[in-house]
């Protein structure tokens, strides 16, 4: 699939992605921007997503983002990418209003949702897809930082399991355009505030281990998000750090953005398919990460996971 050729004659083109969108989500909405508006100057491009992470400023097309719904009339197209439609929230009466509706992904719990459906769950990342059917030689440096920006913070800085011969490659032709990816990495990757520092230590503090030290939990209650002043993003990568214990085949990072209820997310080393496990609560992602939103006390939700997790440990 090439996305020129199926946005051909589209004078009004809306890009969207999930929920508290990502490096990958983000990285995706703004290469395509950034490459729509440079192949298609006369055409009427946004991106409606949530209010990205500050982190990722450095991104062509980040203060284009729209985070309200436009009054007129229907799009020609919508790309959504990075999820399915059950994700998409604000910007979905927009993705069903379009005349055209393109998905493109590599979660492996998306069924497809358009009219036309570029899902591989086998691919790293979706930015990699978006790589794949954009046309090389319109690619520029813009286009590359977003692209690899997605493809970095997905694959872990190209460390998971879900980093192939393909996705190397692709990289290999990113960074020819010349950019300082290093610095790139340790900008929206590795540094942390202050805020997120302590809300890593709490985490570490208060977690445990069990099923013989092959499961790890922790959590960051209402109360200490309430008191940090913390965003859902000052979270990221709490999870991978539980991860790295030794021994640990599984990590449950719980986020309680309400009353007894808590975003979980999940990752796993070798055994777990952390996938399955999200589906049963009504989540999705991959086989190695993944996440799902369950209600109950912070117990009652970690004995719901671990029964899960037991199954097939």
């Amino acid at each position: 699939m090439k996305i020129l050729d199926e946005v051909s004659g589209a004078s009004r083109i809306a890009i969207g992605g999930h929920i508290r969108p990502d490096g990958d989500c983000l990285g995706s909405c703004l290469a395509m921007y950034n490459y729509l508006k440079k192949s298609l100057p006369d055409c009427e491009t946004e991106v409606f997503l949530e209010k990205p992470p500050a982190i990722f400023s450095v991104l062509k097309g980040f203060d284009s983002v729209r985070s309200e719904i436009p009054q007129g009339d229907a799009f020609d197209v919508f790309i959504c990418l990075d999820c399915g439609i059950d994700r998409l929230r604000f910007s979905e009466p927009l993705f069903n209003k379009a005349k055209k509706r393109i998905n493109i992904d590599h979660h492996v719990s998306n069924p497809g949702c358009g009219h036309v459906n570029y899902i591989f769950p086998e691919a790293s990342s979706t930015a990699e897809l978006v790589y794949e059917v954009m046309d090389r030689e319109l690619l520029d440096e813009d286009i590359a930082v977003a692209l690899y920006t997605g493809i970095i913070h997905d694959t872990g800085v190209l460390k998971y399991s879900n980093t192939s011969p393909k996705t190397l490659r692709t990289v290999a032709d990113l960074i020819s355009f010349g950019f300082d990816f290093t610095k790139l990495v340790d900008e929206t990757f590795y540094e942390k505030t202050y805020v997120q520092s302590q809300l890593l230590g709490r985490a570490l503090v208060e977690s445990r281990v069990f099923m013989e030290g092959k499961c790890a939990v922790a959590q960051v209650s209402k109360k200490y998000m309430d008191f940090y002043g913390a965003l859902s993003s000052d979270l990221e990568g709490i999870v991978n750090q539980l991860l790295f214990i030794k021994g640990v085949e599984c990590a449950i990072f719980m986020n309680e953005y309400a009353d007894k209820e808590f975003k979980a997310s999940l990752r796993s080393r070798n055994i777990v398919d952390v996938a399955v496990i999200a589906q049963h609560f009504g989540g999705g992602g991959h086989v190695r990460a993944a996440g799902c939103v369950l209600k109950g006390t912070y117990e009652e939700c970690v004995k719901a996971l671990a029964e899960e997790i037991g199954k097939q440990l």
